[in-house]
């Protein structure tokens, strides 16, 4: 892209990593996680149909009470994140969430301008619209990453000298972010109201940070955690898929 990674004012306090580096060795810090409330199992026992915010920011798919939570970290404009949510995401929902026995929780790791303003839409509608516009913008990232590539250097620049509460709004609009999400039933003014929304954008900020700290061998996106343990060699579904069984048979 370019302005490669511009970064916005947040960002500085992002912790930094390249999208789908390296894992470590899976030995990082295993995670606080908060406790959740008990939720009544759908009349139908699909357990994809609900969905939670966690007090770390993130949003959970499925039950609460499920023996393994399974937390992806990625990044909206991470091509290998769009490509797990392409091959691996309806195989997770299909054989583990549904059933209970895993509880899908995604956290948004903020990279920069453009990240953030797609991460703001994708939470602009709450728990009943995050999975829906996360994969929507996932599958439709070439596109919009693509306008961005079209963009006239000036004005990816010019995101650079911004007043660091004008930078998600502006980044929307060279994206295109806003009349995407128009067609998916968020209206402009409401999506302004979530780009421009500073608790939010705190709580984003913090997340991201928190990676660091947590997780010292973290080294990008995607990458995952059950229970609270960094896993290692996971940015594929093919690589995941084997440690949610182990998990699961550990438990069973």
């Amino acid at each position: 892209m370019k302005g490669t990674h511009l970064l916005c004012a947040v960002a500085a306090v992002l912790a930094s990593a390249a999208c789908n580096a390296d894992k470590g060795n899976g030995s990082g810090n295993a995670q606080t996680q908060g406790e959740l409330p008990a939720v009544q199992r759908p009349a139908d026992g699909d357990w994809s149909k609900v969905v939670t915010k966690t007090p770390e920011g993130g949003f959970l798919m499925g039950n609460t009470r499920a023996p393994i939570r399974l937390v992806e970290y990625g990044s909206m404009t991470c091509p290998h994140c769009r490509e797990f949510d392409e091959v691996g995401a309806q195989p997770l929902i299909d054989k583990y969430v549904k059933s209970g026995q895993v509880a899908y929780e995604f956290r948004n790791y903020v990279r920069d301008g453009f990240d953030l303003a797609a991460t703001l839409i994708a939470r602009c509608n709450g728990e009943k619209g995050f999975f829906p516009l996360t994969r929507a913008l996932f599958h439709d990232q070439p596109t919009w990453l693509g306008k961005l590539q079209s963009t006239p250097q000036e004005q990816l620049q010019s995101l650079e000298t911004l007043p660091p509460q004008q930078v998600p709004v502006t980044a929307a609009k060279l994206a295109g972010f806003q009349d995407w999400a128009v067609m998916r039933g968020v209206p402009v003014a409401k999506s302004t109201q979530c780009l421009t929304n500073q608790q939010e954008i705190d709580q984003l900020v913090q997340m991201t940070s928190n990676v660091a700290s947590q997780f010292p061998d973290f080294r990008g996106t995607p990458s995952f955690t059950i229970n609270g343990k960094l896993l290692e060699e996971t940015a594929t579904w093919d690589k995941l898929e084997p440690q949610i069984r182990n998990a699961l048979g550990e438990r069973g």
